[in-house]
């Protein structure tokens, strides 16, 4: 195992960089479309489609879309890729031949802000701040891809956004978040069932895309442009722009600290949510790097393998200190103890359980839960204990909308959106500290009141890193 703690500004890049970051304050000029006020109204009649945007219209965005449209409850007005010549982008533009294309997403409100009443945004982490931002100045409802914001600050001004628009529906797209879990988890957590947990396991261990490359980079590559592709648009707010490789677009960026969130900010949205908002663990206090293994030595890629320790402190009665351990790597997996696990087929006693599937152990004084990811129920282990419950356990709704119907439904005023920026915001925030933490190494500590990172600047400045120049003005909105 490589070593845990990593120097912190020892990279020429990482020097640079961080001299040029700093805190925003100064008031920029705005875009016409903002400066003018050009804002549409958000109410839609509850017999009328919600007219709908979409920023972002390959892979998972375009499978977003076609949910979104498949439920009914929309038309697809506008579409918008930096890359609309690319082939993972053709199956959206041969399903809505009408929608009017863009490239730019500030042309497409300029050119057409009143027609659209909600905007699906489905770009790589790093390019989902400002393009909301944007649509919420504008009363414009957004359901926005997970992780939320690739960075804190981000984060931070997204939940002051829509606190300052109340009108406005915000949805992360952490689709789990409107399956059974969702209303399992609120409904043991209100009858007490779930009480007093004070420790979480959570995994997910599949390969990722930058094993076996990504701790051997040693720089960005450079590849030819393909033609009809607006790489600076895809550069969106990263100070430091990149030359066009396929290890960016279209999906790679992901691997890299600079545009992705790696397979925590991944995957953690779909394992740790339920527990994250029904436990009240806000922020937390200090955050360690116990495992680091294949980490890319130029500061560029995030490692194959981490564990990550989080500390949330006591919120109430039933909600005690909590330690919140993630685990990612293929060969890095946690394992079930053996008096939670079930005897092997063949065999009487039970020995300790690998966690092989992407999912969660919530321990409590008296009860242990394990659960797996997106929709998927907890199970209370060992299976006998929960036999012995299973008549007091509480019922909850089965027959549900799912997360897309939701946010549109929400937007037509007739249920409430179940990912709000509030929830969904500082979810994405312990994401945003964890990365930091794998980046970095060793511990950080966090003030969760100044939401500032007490003892590493150069975390510290990387929790809200100064945008390329133009693109200032998203941040003071």
């Amino acid at each position: 195992m490589n070593p845990i703690n990593k120097k912190q500004t020892t990279l020429a890049s990482r020097r640079d960089f961080l001299k040029t970051s700093a805190a925003f304050g100064a008031l920029t000029i705005l875009p016409s479309y903002v400066a003018l006020g050009k804002q549409s109204g958000t109410g839609i009649g509850p017999n009328e489609k919600v007219n709908l945007a979409v920023i972002g219209i390959g892979n998972q965005g375009g499978n977003d879309l076609k949910t979104l449209f498949g439920s009914g409850h929309c038309n697809v007005v506008a579409l918008c890729d930096i890359d609309l010549e690319g082939k993972h982008t053709q199956g959206s533009l041969r399903a809505h031949p009408s929608a009017r294309k863009f490239k730019d997403f500030r042309v497409m409100f300029d050119k057409m802000a009143n027609e659209i009443d909600a905007v699906l945004i489905a770009t790589p982490d790093h390019s989902h701040f400002a393009a909301t931002m944007l649509a919420m100045s504008l009363g414009k409802h957004v359901f926005v891809e997970k992780p939320l914001a690739h960075t804190f600050g981000q984060s931070e001004r997204l939940i002051r956004m829509s606190a300052k628009h109340p009108n406005v529906v915000t949805q992360m797209g952490n689709q789990g978040h409107s399956g059974a879990n969702y209303f399992q988890f609120k409904a043991w957590r209100e009858a007490g069932i779930i009480k007093d947990i004070t420790r979480i396991t959570a995994h997910m261990n599949s390969r990722r895309r930058w094993h076996g490359w990504g701790s051997k980079a040693t720089k960005y590559p450079s590849e030819p442009l393909p033609a009809g592709v607006d790489w600076d648009q895809w550069m969106d707010v990263v100070a430091q722009p990149h030359p066009y490789s396929k290890k960016l677009h279209p999906q790679e960026w992901r691997s890299w600290y600079d545009y992705g969130s790696g397979c925590f900010g991944d995957w953690g949205p779909h394992i740790l949510d339920t527990c994250h908002r029904f436990l009240e663990l806000g922020l937390p206090t200090d955050v360690t790097a116990v495992h680091l293994d294949g980490i890319n030595k130029s500061d560029l890629i995030y490692p194959a393998s981490s564990t990550i320790r989080f500390s949330f402190p006591e919120r109430g009665p039933d909600l005690p200190a909590c330690e919140v351990t993630w685990y990612d790597g293929v060969k890095n997996k946690p394992k079930l103890e053996a008096e939670f696990s079930e005897p092997a087929k063949g065999e009487t006693v039970a020995k300790a359980t690998v966690l092989d599937r992407p999912g969660k152990v919530l321990y409590s004084k008296d009860l242990t839960f394990k659960g797996g990811h997106h929709g998927e129920p907890l199970q209370i282990v060992p299976r006998e204990k929960y036999m012995d419950m299973r008549g007091k356990l509480p019922r909850f709704p089965q027959k549900n909308s799912n997360h897309y119907a939701n946010f549109l439904l929400a937007c037509k005023g007739e249920e409430e959106a179940r990912s709000p920026f509030s929830v969904s915001g500082p979810l994405t925030q312990v994401f945003n500290l964890g990365v930091l933490t794998q980046r970095f190494g060793g511990t950080i500590k966090f003030d969760t009141q100044r939401k500032q990172i007490t003892n590493n600047t150069a975390a510290n400045t990387l929790l809200d890193p100064v945008p390329r120049k133009g693109w200032e003005q998203y941040y003071v909105l």
